[in-house]
């Protein structure tokens, strides 16, 4: 068997940066065919995704995750290649060393290892669509499977859910997202005979400052108060004595279960008002969910424990995650490695941590079908 930190580099190597799999997944496959999986390709649009299942009876555990990466920007700002993985004083360096080819490698392993005790399922669904938007990934993979009625009992997803060291924080839900694109008609017009002119920005302005002021909720014992944050305020004007014809502003809300994203609109519309001069566009990355603490979450702060000697928080914090997807199938839990340096130039990873996440995942199988 390979050693894990050898195919995470190995992993990183192929410049796989969304939805480009670049031969990640065949080399992926490859390993999983001879140690006796039966694997599909499952193409959706772009995007290549691999699904691989050892054995038939029994439970399904899955190993879920991403080989896609994010662009490595300006290539001359790191110390080393990002393509081309270096370890330098214990620490792997590589784009997607901790978002999160070294977590499909560790599940990778340990799920192989696992085969031969021949006990229930180990099936692995990994997507090059993560880093992107996630339309023809993880989402058609699971609607596809559920078609056919293969059900996934349990499912780990090795994105990075660390703050500073592994064994910190699980995740076992996460914050639904959503963008609002907000545009107000008006009159175009000088600025010195406002009378004769419609100013949008007015309008928008006050808009936004309903919306942003109100207090949505105060979260709970699982999620953190939901927010509205203005990330856009444009009105394409370059002159100074002219009332613009439209402002436009986009808005996010990290929301918790106390919403839906629909909710969320009629509250949104509520505000506006019936006005035919504003437009309202919506775009939702994910709703908020949670997988209530039980066995699988219970077993996974149990094996971390043994191999980190940390007990981790069940957390929902940070962005979204396919385990939005795979909550509607299956029992999910979120465990990787220290994201502090994710999505960065010279990210990176420790080699210690990664033999310590392919511990735990061992551990993790081996309490699940105890």
């Amino acid at each position: 068997m390979a050693d894990v930190v050898e195919l995470t580099k190995r992993l990183i190597s192929f410049p796989s940066v969304t939805p480009e799999q670049a031969g990640c997944l065949d080399y992926i496959e490859s390993m999983l065919l001879s140690a006796g999986f039966k694997c599909e390709r499952m193409k959706f649009g772009e995007v290549d995704n691999l699904y691989a299942r050892f054995g038939n009876a029994g439970k399904n555990f899955c190993f879920a995750g991403h080989i896609d990466v994010v662009p490595s920007g300006n290539e001359s700002s790191w110390k080393t290649p990002p393509f081309e993985p270096s370890v330098r004083d214990g620490i792997l360096y590589g784009r997607g060393a901790s978002d999160m080819k070294a977590a499909v490698a560790a599940g990778l392993i340990a799920g192989i290892e696992f085969t031969k005790k021949e006990q229930g399922s180990i099936s692995f669904l990994l997507t090059a669509d993560e880093e992107g938007p996630g339309v023809d990934g993880t989402k058609k993979v699971l609607e596809t499977l559920a078609k056919r009625k293969e059900k996934i009992d349990a499912c780990i997803v090795g994105e990075p859910t660390n703050p500073e060291k592994l064994g910190e924080m699980a995740k076992i839900g996460r914050r639904g997202s959503m963008n609002c694109t907000i545009k107000v008609r008006g009159a175009q017009g000088h600025a010195a005979y406002p009378h004769n002119a419609d100013n949008p920005v007015k309008k928008l302005v006050n808009i936004l400052h309903k919306l942003q002021n109100y207090v949505l909720d105060p979260g709970n014992s699982h999620f953190a108060p939901s927010n509205l944050e203005v990330v856009t305020f444009d009105v394409g004007n370059p002159a100074t004595n002219v009332i613009p014809a439209e402002a436009r502003a986009i808005f996010n809300i990290r929301f918790n279960d106390y919403y839906t994203s629909e909710k969320l609109k009629s509250w949104i519309e509520g505000v506006v008002g019936d006005d035919d001069k504003v437009e309202l566009k919506y775009h939702v990355s994910g709703e908020s969910f949670l997988t209530k603490p039980g066995f699988l979450s219970e077993i996974t702060v149990a094996a971390v424990k043994e191999v980190t000697g940390l007990t981790p928080e069940l957390s929902t914090t940070g962005g979204t995650s396919d385990a939005r997807f795979i909550h509607n199938y299956a029992e999910v839990i979120e465990f990787g490695l220290v994201n502090k340096s994710a999505h960065q130039v010279d990210e990176n990873a420790s080699v210690e941590e990664i033999r310590q996440l392919h511990q735990v995942y061992s551990k993790i199988l081996e309490k699940y079908f105890a």
